[in-house]
């Protein structure tokens, strides 16, 4: 999510015009990792002993676990749905294959990812959660992160050095200090749960095992893995990018029909279906009020369009971008893969022309030229070209409310027609408007009954304002297209 510090690190380029610098925007984009500005108290270790209360100590806070908060949009705070979570990890700590102490982290992110550290630290993000569809599934995800760690899976990849050293660069926005490879093997190591295939399948056994002698229904693991899959298909024809090289769990815990087949014969192993707890209302007791999608105060992409109501501005990517908002900037990639953007803001003095400080040196080693004065929405503006040998930008900057908003846009070749698309997004900028707040609204999970006569279609009517709403009622209940609902049960639906 957009932080917009003053201490961003100039965007730089090397001699070769700006390739480094688009590998780094391209790079950031995929990673997608997000970080917000404040940090509240670890929560507590819930103890493998079921007896000890799951607040009952506090564990000091590790570099590596802060940085991953940071990477992961923070902590997120709900009491309630916190101390369910505890509630399970004390049922099934003690099922575990190691006896060390375990505590549960909401994330702040519309992600969905979990992972954990060698610590014992177990990491939900709250796009996690609202998928989750019942008990039995929220614990299979943590049996099977605890799965990683009693089998040593960190220590068999790489050394954790390097986990730490890549949210260093994402945190710090370091970019365009690598080599392309350098970039690409980032890429490829997202690190915190990125195992092997083997691994994966060696802790989805464990984890299933785990949740079986604790009670649960052991054929919950293949029921969420299946809606892993649906989510990142349906979030795919939507943005119309890929999860590969994105932190969520189809990058670092891949759901495919052999894995699904494998925990559902894993299952088979240890009970009929129906033989263990669900607890599928509980569950959505503990959910409901739990925030949805992106965080307002921190900015919100819709489509194309990107909308900051804590800052008061708006405005719009060239059609095709697909825009990752970050915790020092927000990066767009092309459909192609050919352009990028990166919007950042800095300080800037009332003394400060603003076509004095876009001629400033933004990117290192690339002349800037055809500086231009102009107005933005009544805003005080400028617009530049840098060209370098293999890459050219076009660039713009607005000042607003004492900073400095700098929008970047990288492309090959720098020809009339994209240089139209390119002032048509910077052109946008303005002032948040009451359409932009309507759009930025908070989304939350509400859980309701459904009535006599009510459908999957009626209940998607509710959650109208998201894109491909009957998909996404359907796969956040676990329903095929054309079942019907029970009136008196429970759903979830996205509501403003």
């Amino acid at each position: 999510m957009i932080g917009l510090s003053d201490s961003l690190r100039r965007m730089a380029a090397p001699a070769d015009g700006g390739r480094r610098l688009f590998m780094a925007l391209a790079a950031a984009f995929a990673m997608s990792l997000a970080s917000c500005a404040s940090i509240d108290p670890p929560p507590a270790l819930v103890n493998a002993t079921p007896q000890v209360p799951p607040r009952a100590a506090a564990a000091p806070a590790s570099p590596d676990r802060k940085r991953l908060i940071d990477a992961f949009g923070g902590v997120y705070n709900d009491p309630a749905t916190e101390a369910y979570l505890n509630e399970v990890l004390v049922k099934i700590a003690p099922a575990t294959e190691a006896g060390q102490p375990y505590r549960v982290t909401m994330l702040n992110s519309p992600i969905v990812n979990a992972f954990a550290l060698p610590s014992g630290d177990i990491f939900v993000t709250r796009g996690l959660l609202a998928l989750a569809d019942d008990t039995s599934e929220i614990a299979a995800v943590m049996a099977h992160e605890i799965g990683h760690i009693t089998a040593r899976h960190a220590a068999q990849r790489a050394e954790f050095e390097k986990t730490t050293a890549l949210f260093t660069k994402v945190n710090t926005q370091l970019l365009a200090q690598r080599q392309a490879q350098d970039e690409a093997e980032a890429r490829s190591k997202l690190a915190i749960a990125s195992f092997s295939r083997q691994q994966e399948l060696e802790a989805d056994q464990i984890g299933i095992k785990t949740i079986a002698r604790a009670g649960y229904d052991p054929y919950a693991a293949a029921r969420f893995l299946t809606a892993l899959g649906q989510w990142s298909a349906l979030r795919t024809s939507v943005s119309g990018a890929g999860s590969a090289g994105r932190p969520d769990m189809m990058a670092t815990h891949p759901s495919t029909p052999e894995r699904v087949d494998h925990a559902t014969e894993e299952a088979r192993q240890l009970g009929a279906p129906g033989s263990g707890e669900v607890n599928r209302n509980g569950y959505l007791s503990a959910i409901d009020g739990l925030s949805f999608g992106d965080d307002p105060s921190q900015g919100i992409v819709h489509d194309n369009a990107f909308v900051h109501p804590k800052l008061g501005f708006a405005f719009d990517a060239p059609d095709g971008f697909t825009l990752d908002n970050q915790s020092a900037a927000l990066i767009g990639v092309g459909e192609a893969g050919g352009e990028a953007l990166r919007l950042d803001s800095v300080a800037i003095a009332d003394s400060t022309p603003v076509t004095s400080a876009i001629g400033s040196g933004w990117i290192d080693g690339v002349k800037t030229t055809a500086i231009e004065p102009k107005q933005i929405a009544g805003l005080e503006a400028a617009t530049a070209v840098a060209e370098g040998q293999q890459w050219s930008f076009r660039l713009g900057a607005v000042r607003l409310n004492g900073r400095l908003y700098r929008l970047i846009f990288a492309v090959h070749t720098l020809s009339p027609a994209v240089d139209s698309r390119f002032m048509a997004s910077l052109d946008s900028f303005h002032l948040i408007n009451a359409q932009d707040s309507a759009m930025a609204a908070p989304q939350k999970i509400k859980i309701v009954e459904a009535g006599s006569g009510e459908t999957a279609e009626t209940m998607a009517a509710r959650m109208a304002f998201l894109p491909q709403s009957l998909d996404q009622f359907l796969i956040l209940n676990g329903l095929d297209r054309g079942a019907a609902l029970v009136p008196g049960q429970r759903y979830k639906i996205v509501v403003r």
